[in-house]
């Protein structure tokens, strides 16, 4: 329960400087990760008390935090590879290497999924309204039919460039993903 709530605070405080100055500050991911192995590290070697071994103890102990670690790095590495090809923000790198921390591998990887399902559905939404439906009907029906005909994309205008790169705010996307996966929201959705 802790590290949920400590998430929720962490992800919505990233969310909110996100929407407001449209970064996620180091502040709010370093202890973030910091948090996230140091609490599965205790929390996994208190579970191990029973056993009146000390080695046995301290085996589990790193445990949880092996199991923290390797969600902090494979999220981490995942956005990583996304800020090199596709220019994602350093900020939302360190976040999803947070969510995996805190998360672990399954539920960081999961929620990191959730994330960019959500950010694409925003931003399909945005790009929707900032063009118009029918004018961006009728700009994707132009590309296929040149695709089609010439075997290539017609090259775009700077305006058209310019509407297809609107700023994408991941952070909020991914609040809603920490509350899908920690309060098993998925099972209920109809697909």
């Amino acid at each position: 329960m802790l590290v949920t709530v400590l998430l929720l605070a962490l992800v919505s405080v990233a969310a909110y400087c996100d929407m407001r100055w449209h970064k996620v500050f180091n502040w709010t991911t370093y202890p973030g990760i910091a948090a996230g192995l140091l609490l599965h590290g205790i929390g996994s070697a208190l579970e191990a008390l029973d056993a009146a071994d000390a080695e046995r103890l301290k085996a589990w102990g790193w445990v949880g935090v092996e199991w923290s670690a390797a969600g902090l790095g494979v999220c981490g590495f995942i956005m990583l590879v996304c800020f090199v090809l596709f220019r994602i923000g350093g900020g939302d790198v360190k976040l999803m290497a947070m969510l995996g921390a805190v998360l672990g591998l399954e539920q960081g990887m999961e929620a990191m999924l959730w994330t960019f399902v959500l950010g694409g559905c925003v931003g399909l939404i945005v790009l929707v309204w900032r063009v118009g439906p029918w004018r961006l009907l009728v700009r994707v029906c132009r590309q296929v039919v040149c695709s089609l005909r010439i075997g290539g994309w017609s090259p775009l205008t700077p305006d058209e460039r310019a509407q297809l790169q609107p700023p994408l705010f991941l952070a909020p996307c991914a609040l809603a993903a920490v509350v899908i996966v920690r309060f098993g929201l998925d099972k209920y959705l109809p697909f």
